[in-house]
């Protein structure tokens, strides 16, 4: 069993400061822990605005006083060290020439040389502390990975004591070590310290204790433990030891003892009775019950020179109840199932991994985010918690999973930890002058390990974010790595293999990968995979299973993946829908053009042209990319279609969906928009725009940024001549073909409730298809008639 890291904090002398302006999404510098000895009592600060709680002007704190780094000499290897020094597990790029405004103070380093590798910024070359010939106008800058170092919280300052610690938590199965399913949910509990692996003394271990340690193990809670079985175990073990002396010294696993009927049938490969002197490197454990982690309780640690230790007592043996999404016995889904019932009120969106994400809460029907003021680690453990994962790992501020859309719910939100759900804690309504999207806060949650990415990876690639994809099939002692087919194989399945890796997302699915070599494996294994995008492991995808079939043989037609850590998420303003829907009866003489991009319904070849007219469903459209990246046609300029008749390019071959359904679902009318000009319209107050199609520019929405189609433009309509009067849903699908990766596809559709009379129409209640509650979901789609603007 791999164990599962938690954060590297010191037990002694933790110290929870006050929330800071800076945890919470504010411009001003943002602080990161002390660092270790290496970095000799320095302090590391980001600053400056408009940036990202990634990003900024690296200040460093030396002596008591605050000060700058000058760009001379400045590079991506030093950006590594100085990100890491910041909590940050890496550097994606540097600025220099303060683009994040000059600071004040001492510029304390200049011509700062490192290699990338150094521990602290202390071991890279320099003109010496304080000795600098630069001015504040040459600042630097650097842009981090936004992925935190285990022993990091954005809502929480955390001091520490550099003595004992305990670095990592496991779970050690007292029996059957080696054939039980992952995850491990009972066993031993074992702590890493600096000499290595040691058990916990059981005596006053409590349930509060159970709860924090299965928290950080990824599990929602804890349950009793069969102590008559392990105190039978522990007899049996001392006996055998008392008939052994001579394996006193060897490792456990080595007794021969058969077990009572009570113990199971077979020999016992872990015993728990391990009493030796250093066996046990911890004890006094003492929590409330409402820690992220072990380190938060009152610990106490077993000294070198201690004699006895654990006199009359026994290592801590904890057993945890697995979350819905991990549960691998029937007898954990029974138990599960409880908690399944009932509309779920809170939900994750936009992350890259599971367990993380921005939070969302439905509040009357409709889904909305959480202001980020005091925001912590407690109420993001709650949360993580009533969604079946273990404690919250981060507590993210300032939108880091990308901004939402509509509703900001809840504000101030304080929770004590206890609470079974995010809207058990106290908060306060807000209105949108209190707050902004800008400030939606976010989780990352402890997960359980399972092991799943063991059984996949990445072959041929320039990276390891990219190559063919293999898989390992077969039983114990027969597994073999083999390849899958490529047909049919897309984005949707590449987002499962890159989210097994844990990889992220998938930036492209490939059904051709004849340019990655494959090296010695030329078997295809798996074939027909088809996934939701939602699953853990391609495990869980629907596939052909031990019959493998392709229409395309060879390993040239093998499926592949890009991974990135970051996607575009798309989403249609749907208010602005409904405000301009209306009807425009248009000549045929104005529509030839129209005609020509397939943009009227089939019936218009048959009109008598140039007379008559087409009756259109106008409206605009305002698409915003809430995501983490920019949207960008999967298609290069080299392959854009040049249309002479509206003089423009298409980049993508359907970039939208336009439909009439009746309430039933049945399609009446349709439209579609090609992407013939992917540009940003207009951005966020502090986002600049990077894309216009003009002069053959390149295409697409930049974060923060949306592009408009007005009503008036040609095909932004729905050609609804032969469309009789009636009750109907209008829906627009943006990106339905998945052509392009996002972080999340089920926000992609709007729907609509209309009523044609056919001479006017209504369009009312218009939402992103996962706004509502599925109980207003279901009334929507029974819809029986019109229920607003008076309209009989």
């Amino acid at each position: 069993m791999r164990p599962v890291s938690v954060w590297q904090w010191s037990p002694w002398g933790l110290l929870l400061c006050q929330l800071c302006s800076w945890c919470l999404g504010s411009p001003s510098p943002s602080t990161a822990p002390d660092k270790k000895t290496g970095s000799q009592g320095l302090r590391f600060r980001l600053a400056g605005f408009p940036r990202k709680p990634y990003e900024g002007r690296v200040e460093i704190q030396r002596a008591g006083e605050w000060g700058t780094i000058c760009d001379d000499d400045f590079t991506l290897q030093a950006a590594h060290v100085l990100c890491r020094e910041l909590g940050f597990t890496e550097a994606t790029g540097w600025t220099h020439s303060a683009k994040y405004g000059p600071g004040t103070g001492r510029i304390w380093l200049d011509n700062l040389s490192c290699h990338g590798t150094e521990q602290s910024v202390t071991e890279c070359a320099s003109r010496g502390w304080g000795n600098s010939d630069c001015t504040h106008d040459e600042d630097a800058g650097v842009i981090c990975k936004d992925q935190r170092l285990p022993g990091f919280s954005d809502s929480n300052v955390i001091e520490v004591e550099h003595h004992l610690q305990v670095e990592e938590v496991r779970l050690r199965p007292a029996v059957g070590w080696g054939r039980r399913p992952l995850p491990v949910t009972e066993g031993l509990v074992e702590v890493r310290l600096a000499d290595g692996w040691s058990k916990v003394c059981d005596k006053g271990w409590s349930a509060h204790n159970s709860h924090v340690v299965c928290g950080m193990l990824g599990f929602p809670s804890e349950k009793r433990v069969n102590t008559a079985f392990y105190r039978k175990l522990r007899k049996r073990a001392a006996k055998a030891s008392a008939r052994h002396p001579k394996s006193l010294g060897r490792p456990i696993t080595k007794l021969k003892v058969k077990p009572k009927s009570q113990v199971g049938r077979g020999p016992i490969k872990r015993l728990l009775a391990q009493r030796q002197q250093h066996s046990f490197g911890l004890h006094g454990v003492a929590c409330v019950g409402t820690e992220a982690h072990l380190s938060l309780c009152s610990l106490e640690f077993y000294r070198a020179n201690d004699t006895a230790r654990c006199p009359g007592g026994g290592p801590v043996v904890v057993s945890c109840v697995a979350g819905p999404l991990y549960s691998v016995s029937s007898s954990q889904k029974k138990q599960q199932q409880p908690k399944l019932h009932g509309e779920v009120r809170v939900r994750l969106k936009g992350g890259a991994h599971p367990g993380e994400g921005r939070v969302e809460v439905l509040k009357a029907g409709t889904w909305g985010t959480v202001c980020d003021r005091k925001w912590d680690l407690q109420a993001a453990s709650v949360v993580c918690r009533e969604l079946g994962f273990g404690s919250a790992r981060e507590a993210l501020t300032g939108a880091r999973m990308g901004q939402g859309m509509g509703a900001i719910h809840l504000s101030e939100v304080r929770c004590s930890g206890q609470e079974s759900s995010l809207w058990k804690c106290s908060s306060k309504n807000i209105t949108a002058e209190d707050c902004s999207h800008s400030q939606d806060a976010g989780v990352r949650c402890n997960l359980p390990y399972t092991g799943v990415e063991t059984k996949i990876r990445l072959s041929g690639g320039r990276s390891r974010h990219e190559g063919r994809v293999e898989v390992q099939i077969g039983g114990p002692g027969h597994l073999r790595w083999g390849l899958i087919c490529g047909d049919d194989w897309g984005t949707l399945e590449a987002m499962v293999a890159c989210r097994q890796l844990g990889l992220g997302y998938a930036s492209h699915g490939l059904q051709e990968t004849w340019y990655w070599d494959s090296g010695n494996i030329t078997e295809v294994v798996m074939s027909g995979v088809r996934c939701t995008g939602m699953e853990l492991s391609l495990d869980q995808c629907a596939h052909h299973g031990a019959h493998v079939t392709c229409k395309r043989t060879g390993t040239r037609f093998t499926a592949g993946v890009i991974c990135s850590e970051t996607a575009s998420d798309l989403l249609l303003h749907s208010a602005l829908v409904q405000e301009t829907a209306y009807i425009e009866d248009r000549p045929l003489h104005m529509l030839y053009c129209a005609a020509e991009e397939n943009c009227l319904a089939s019936s218009a070849r048959l009109a008598n042209w140039p007379y008559g007219h087409r009756r259109l469903l106008r409206f605009s459209s305002q698409i915003h990319n809430l995501g983490r990246a920019d949207f960008r046609p999967k298609a290069g300029r080299h392959s854009w279609v040049w249309h002479e008749c509206h003089g423009h390019y298409h980049s993508m071959d359907i970039f939208t969906h336009y439909d009439i359904l009746t309430p039933n679902g049945t399609k009446v009318a349709e439209g579609h928009k090609a992407s013939f000009c992917l540009e940003d319209t207009e951005c966020q107050e502090d986002v600049s725009k990077r894309y216009e199609c003009a002069n053959f520019g390149e295409q697409g929405i930049t974060v923060g940024c949306w592009d408009l189609y007005r009503h008036d433009i040609d095909c932004q309509w729905i050609d609804i001549t032969d469309v009789k009067p009636g009750n109907y849903i209008l829906q627009v699908i943006i990106n339905p073909n998945f052509e392009v990766a996002e972080s999340d596809f089920t926000n992609n559709a709007m729907k609509c409730n209309c009523k044609y009379d056919g001479h006017r129409i209504w369009v009312h209640n218009c939402h992103i298809g996962d706004a509502f509650s599925e109980e207003a979901n279901r009334r929507f789609e029974r819809y029986p008639g019109q229920t607003s603007n008076q309209v009989v």
